[in-house]
């Protein structure tokens, strides 16, 4: 199957890797998450060229993840996360946590504290009829409504 053909796929897992599915786009993420909103900025940050950088900026756009539009303070353009951008902010924090987990030997590079109580974010997944909290090994898969309508 080539790629472009997984957006096509029954499958919510899989139909996202179309726009998400490679590294420079989950770190170009973190980084608006970190409040980088113009080109330059993200091209330092990153340390990608111009043409990638520029690529993954039209496909989040493209898919209503970045908007793209004039900069308050000047004449130039920045990126802003949408709502459904600020939708995947639990996405790269179960990849944090799993790299805090298992690929940081010598602890947390970085901490990420609740603004309030300065207890640690986390994500945690969830029962949405009880709220007891659980894993994979607590889950069944049925058809939904999107494969047997």
């Amino acid at each position: 199957m080539r790629y472009e053909e997984l957006a096509e796929e029954p499958c919510s897992i899989t139909r996202p890797l179309v726009v998400l599915g490679d590294r420079w786009t989950l770190v170009l993420l973190k980084q608006a998450f970190a409040g980088v909103r113009r080109f330059n900025a993200f091209k330092d940050a990153m340390g990608i060229s111009r043409s990638r950088l520029q690529d993954r900026l039209d496909r989040l756009v493209e898919h209503d993840i970045l908007v793209k539009q004039k900069a308050a303070d000047g004449p130039h353009e920045e990126y802003r996360l949408t709502e459904k951008g600020f939708d995947l902010y639990p996405v790269l924090m179960a990849i944090r946590d799993w790299g805090d987990a298992y690929m940081a030997p010598g602890g947390q590079p970085v901490r990420y504290l609740h603004r309030e109580c300065t207890g640690e974010a986390h994500v945690r997944l969830a029962c949405d009829a009880c709220d007891e909290t659980i894993t994979a090994r607590d889950v069944t898969v049925a058809l939904g409504p999107g494969l047997t309508g």
